[in-house]
């Protein structure tokens, strides 16, 4: 384990030390809140390259096909997805652009985000009208509780019913509570999608295929295993409880690709804190932390702690726990505490059922 207090946090904390350019200052116009700057830079960046490979691939064939798929393939799944994932995350939480400007909103979900396989809005019904509303608890499509969180099968189970059933159960979700705003997002958002790759596929379905229906798979798959990873470690006692239903990854250079998503703990206690500021929630709440003996982990990020729990390395685990104020005794002691929080939590019995 790993001493909180022999530890440095050396993720991203939004400070500035080059001054603004005059491109930055015309930017800036735009943004509600000077601090997402890079995020403008990012879909600038995957607009001017990735985007573009992606039409052309409509329009080539032979071998400059077979390159600009490399290179597009490269782009989407190697270079832009985990940044683009969470930058439309933090989107959701705080919208970029201030109210005169606030059409330019619409860009990422409805442009940008069908090409790494997203249906517009339906990833903002989800995550926003639903998960963070029901805290992965009973109520939560996604919720993890009621899965043994160490084993493969298990999450295979979880993932092919969420591919399965995930979107007709999030609109039964919000039906159920009569949230017509959000099943009218769902219902455009996918319906556009498949409507538009279908069409497309009918002409070129290659091209189709790699710019769309592919990163479709990826982006459904590469999700559940983030929320089985976020939220593997429950207390079964007290599943609502933020700090013993997530977990936090400080010290990855995922956080300086991913804005800071390492920090789930403090994430579902503040949805709209702004991501450069996780790292000083964490520092002003140590205690808290340790109180809840919260699962914080150092050097690994969620595809770490998810790869570890698949082969149950819970002794690698616990080597990355950061131990707050001497929480656990020993590794062991947070080892059986780690095993506790994966356990499958049954389906409580109904009174009366």
């Amino acid at each position: 384990m790993r001493s909180y207090s022999a530890i440095t946090i050396t993720d991203p904390t939004g400070e500035r030390i080059l001054p603004y350019s005059a491109f930055d200052r015309f930017l800036l116009q735009t943004l509600k809140d000077e601090r997402d700057l890079p995020f403008l830079y990012l879909m600038l960046r995957i607009s001017l390259t990735m985007i573009p490979l992606g039409v052309l691939l409509f329009f080539t064939h032979g071998l400059v096909w077979w390159l600009i798929a490399a290179a597009y393939f490269y782009l989407n799944h190697l270079f832009f997805k985990g940044p683009f994932g969470l930058m439309l995350h933090c989107s959701c939480h705080r919208p970029f652009f201030k109210k005169e400007y606030s059409y330019l909103n619409y860009y990422l979900p409805w442009i940008v985000a069908p090409f790494f396989g997203h249906s517009p809005d339906t990833y903002f019904a989800h995550h926003i009208g639903m998960h963070h509303a029901e805290n992965n608890l009973e109520e939560d499509e996604s919720s993890t509780m009621h899965f043994q969180r160490d084993e493969f099968r298990d999450f295979l189970r979880y993932f092919g019913r969420f591919f399965v059933f995930g979107i007709s159960s999030l609109y039964a979700y919000h039906k159920k509570r009569n949230r017509k705003i959000f099943m009218k997002r769902i219902l455009v958002g996918e319906t556009f999608f498949w409507v538009m790759a279908l069409v497309l596929a009918y002409f070129n379905f290659a091209a189709a295929f790699m710019v769309f229906l592919f990163p479709f798979l990826v982006f459904r798959y590469v999700a559940m295993m983030g929320n089985w990873s976020q939220h593997a470690f429950i207390d079964a006692m007290d599943p609502g409880n933020h700090y013993t239903n997530s977990i936090t990854c400080i010290n990855h250079k995922y956080n300086h690709k991913c804005w800071n998503d390492g920090y789930h703990i403090s994430h579902h206690i503040f949805p709209n804190l702004h991501w450069t500021e996780h790292p000083a929630h964490l520092k002003a709440n140590a205690d808290d932390y340790a109180k809840n003996k919260a699962l914080i982990f150092e050097g690994i990020d969620f595809l770490g702690v998810y790869l570890l729990l698949m082969r149950k390395r819970y002794d690698v685990l616990a080597e990355h726990l950061v131990n707050i104020n001497g929480t656990f005794a020993s590794e062991e002691e947070a080892i059986e505490l780690m095993k506790q929080r994966t356990a499958y939590i049954p389906v409580p019995v109904l009174v009366g059922a």
